[in-house]
């Protein structure tokens, strides 16, 4: 019995350290590049793509069909602690900003600490379940 509770815990913990790496490339931290291989124009569909990578940060509609795009961040690299070599942007120097309204305004507060690592953007046809190409870019 006491073999069969260690046996559960292991698969439990192994279970869990699978979990959160799916959540990992779930959640657009990652793009496989051996998912990426495996898209064939003409052949892999919509449900196929979906399957690989989930929901796309980002849909667009145009003349010629739907494009998905994916996006997947890295980590941004830590600032200089020494303040002689750290330079400011000059938008950071300024509490306000002018945007494209000519309209005064307080600039948006940075959230993520992180920066883009890839991005793969996928054609569909117009019928909008077939891939007709797809781009992938390593930043």
């Amino acid at each position: 019995m006491n073999r069969k509770k260690r046996i559960f815990k292991f698969l439990l913990v192994l279970g869990l350290v699978f979990s959160l790496l799916a959540w990992r490339n779930i959640s657009g931290y990652t793009i496989n590049p051996r998912h990426v291989e495996t898209i064939k124009s003409g052949q892999t569909t919509k449900n196929e793509i979906m399957l690989m990578f989930g929901e796309p940060q980002e849909v667009r509609r145009t003349n010629t069909g739907v494009v998905f795009i994916y996006k997947s961040f890295k980590d941004a690299p830590a600032m200089a602690h020494d303040p002689r070599k750290r330079q400011i942007s000059p938008q950071s120097d300024t509490p306000f900003l002018v945007d494209e309204d000519k309209k005064i305004r307080r600039p948006q507060e940075k959230t993520q600490g992180s920066i883009p690592d890839s991005t793969l953007t996928v054609y569909f046809k117009p019928d909008g379940q077939t891939v007709v190409g797809h781009e992938y870019v390593k930043h």
